[in-house]
């Protein structure tokens, strides 16, 4: 049995908050698979990957971010256990975070673009971890801000309970290939592909290739249904997931 991860249980209190129903812009107005959220005749929840990784992913989502089905945030929890997921508001914080960044055994990063930050705040790669007797090193949590980009960046903005810890500024060479969603700009990066690049980033280069591997699988699933098109298992977003959850299996074996 697979138990509701992070954002599933974010999904299901920000549901139960919800005074009117929330309707999805575009796409098919049919009942989606409550697993992975697109329609049931194009289901992928047999297709979930799990990797272990030392590293976690904090998601902080703006308020309706858990209700979008196109929300990338969602495939992150999917792959990466340790994902823990907010809702952020601008006028009280969820004692929860509080209790996850004072944590001893993460070394939380704020990931958001150094161009907004004072410089003695950005850190561009993972900080050495201190080695103290008896103590495990501490583990790399990244504190991603599931948003637009307007909203990220009043987020940003208006949480000074994060102002404590490092900004992760990521130079990525690739522009962002996420087609869910629109954006003016190449290098505004869907939460998907953040957080894969915070894995590889922390020497976790596997879990990183699944996780986008997972994003093109979604993406295929997701605009197939849209367009009334059915999913091409044996398509190149699949073969590319099959690939990459091999080369994770080999690379966990005792």
């Amino acid at each position: 049995m697979t138990f509701p991860h992070a954002v599933s249980r974010l999904r299901t209190e920000r549901l139960a908050r919800a005074v009117k129903p929330f309707r999805a812009r575009g796409g098919p107005k049919t009942e989606r698979c409550p697993g992975c959220r697109v329609m049931h005749s194009h289901c992928m929840c047999a297709l979930r990957p799990q990797v272990p990784t030392r590293a976690g992913v904090c998601l902080l989502m703006a308020d309706i971010e858990p209700l979008k089905p196109s929300n990338t945030g969602w495939l992150v929890a999917d792959v990466v256990a340790d994902t823990f997921a907010y809702s952020w508001a601008r006028t009280e914080v969820d004692p929860r975070l509080l209790t996850l960044l004072a944590d001893p055994q993460w070394q939380g990063y704020v990931v958001f673009p150094g161009e907004f930050v004072s410089p003695e705040r950005m850190v561009t790669s993972l900080m050495p971890a201190k080695v103290i007797e008896g103590q495990a090193p501490k583990r790399p949590l990244f504190v991603l801000l599931d948003a637009t980009w307007s909203e990220a960046g009043k987020m940003f903005r208006k949480s000074p309970y994060l102002d404590h810890l490092p900004v992760l500024s990521l130079k990525p060479e690739q522009i962002s290939n996420y087609r869910l969603r629109r954006s003016s700009r190449s290098d505004h990066f869907c939460t998907s592909e953040v957080g894969a690049l915070c894995l590889a980033l922390a020497g976790e280069p596997h879990a990183a290739e699944v996780l986008d591997a997972y994003l093109d699988v979604f993406t295929h699933h997701y605009l197939q249904a849209k367009n009334q098109q059915p999913p091409d298992w044996e398509g190149a977003a699949h073969q590319r997931l099959k690939v990459s959850q091999a080369a994770n299996s080999l690379m966990t074996l005792p």
